[in-house]
């Protein structure tokens, strides 16, 4: 059980880094046709996390030490929320009538697990181009976050934030906001995709994505992803969907199964009020990354309502859970997490933030873990 444990933490600590929304407080500069962007994001969090409770749970298990807490009953971290350190590097021009933009997105971390070790993990999460213009659409071409799960994690408060506080992964990338425990991850992929024009606030974006392995290998066919899009006045609605087939080639312990998932969301705001709602289900799903949980049957689920208290601050209250529709005994059966937030806008760049969550894992014989853990600190954008 440990050894399995420690693997899987491992794994969890290679997790991609998520991307920074572009264009926050980006500095421009002006070279011949070209329009030149450069900005990024440097946060940093005081997370104490205590882990109790049976820690008899296989998979990914959130809450239980070895994941929630880093091997021990409790931990303190100083380090990233659920976004990275990261410089973002974007370009646009046009030319013949073709808008063209390109983006590189290089992020570190700030924890290690000690004090002599460097963060030297530098990671090219994104790297692409675009071409299209309003009329015709737009082809994005390289390496960039899939469709599946993007308007979740971007909807989510706790990006500003920690949200679940998994030593895990903190100590040497982030937090997991809702990720596992309310959304499947949505993952970075090589890609070829088209966004078609806006008609009347709808628009579809879809394309073929580099296959990821699982508990089996990807496919020599590619990942299909596909998204609607309507935005309406003060908010947008989505239906998402996506397949790859993973292929066991013959490995001890693996089968062959297809991912097919789903997901239906939207938000919005009312007046002071802001709502978020967004539900994925499927087979293959995987709990933190594609297929990770081979082909058990997956539903996740995350709702979230905000209040503007003052113009500068605003609190929260977000719950998600991701739950497998498969397995017995020890085998995990959810992981779930609330997380309640403030953050107030220091000044347009700085971010204040206070959290304080819990996030349970339960097996399907009724065995529980629980993390209790919180986050104070500050995120700045330029």
């Amino acid at each position: 059980m440990k050894t399995r444990a420690c693997k899987l933490a491992l794994a969890l600590a290679a997790l991609p880094a998520l991307a920074l929304p572009l264009g926050a407080q980006a500095v421009e500069f002006k070279a011949g046709d070209w329009t030149l962007d450069l900005g990024g994001i440097i946060n940093a969090y005081y997370t104490p996390t205590s882990c109790s409770g049976n820690q008899n749970i296989g998979g990914a298990a959130l809450a239980t030490k070895a994941l929630g807490c880093g091997g021990t009953d409790g931990r303190t971290t100083i380090g990233n929320g659920l976004l990275p350190n990261a410089l973002v590097t974007s370009a646009k021009t046009t030319q013949d009538g073709i808008d063209i933009g390109a983006t590189i997105l290089i992020a570190v971390h700030t924890a290690t697990n000690n004090a002599t070790a460097e963060n030297n993990n530098v990671d090219v999460r994104r790297a692409f181009f675009t071409a299209g213009n309003a009329d015709s659409g737009t082809f994005k071409i390289g390496r960039d976050g899939g469709l599946y799960g993007d308007a979740a994690i971007f909807g989510d408060m706790t990006l500003l934030g920690a949200g679940a506080p998994v030593q895990a992964t903190q100590r040497g990338r982030v937090t997991l906001g809702h990720i596992g425990a309310g959304y499947s991850f949505l993952g970075y992929y090589g890609q070829l995709s088209y966004l078609s024009p806006s008609v009347n606030g709808f628009s579809v974006e879809g394309g073929v994505f580099s296959p990821v392995d699982g508990t089996a290998n990807g496919s020599k066919s590619p990942q299909l992803q596909v998204r609607g899009l309507y935005k309406f006045e003060g908010g947008k609605a989505w239906v998402t969907g996506k397949t790859q087939r993973f292929k066991s080639n013959g490995t001890a312990g693996s089968d062959d199964f297809t991912m097919n998932a789903v997901e239906v969301g939207a938000l919005g705001k009312l007046g002071d009020f802001g709502l978020m709602a967004n539900y994925q289900d499927g087979k293959g799903l995987g709990i933190l990354s594609d297929g990770d949980s081979g082909d058990k049957k997956q539903r996740n689920w995350i709702t979230q309502a905000t209040y503007s208290i003052t113009p500068k601050l605003t609190a929260g209250v977000s719950y998600g859970e991701s739950k497998l529709r498969d397995g017995t005994g020890t085998d995990l059966d959810k992981n779930s997490n609330i997380t309640l937030g403030a953050y107030y806008k220091l000044t347009k760049a700085v971010t204040v933030v206070a959290e304080l969550g819990q996030t349970k894992s339960e097996a399907m014989n009724g065995n529980e873990a629980k993390l209790r853990g919180g986050a104070v600190g500050a995120i700045l954008f330029f």
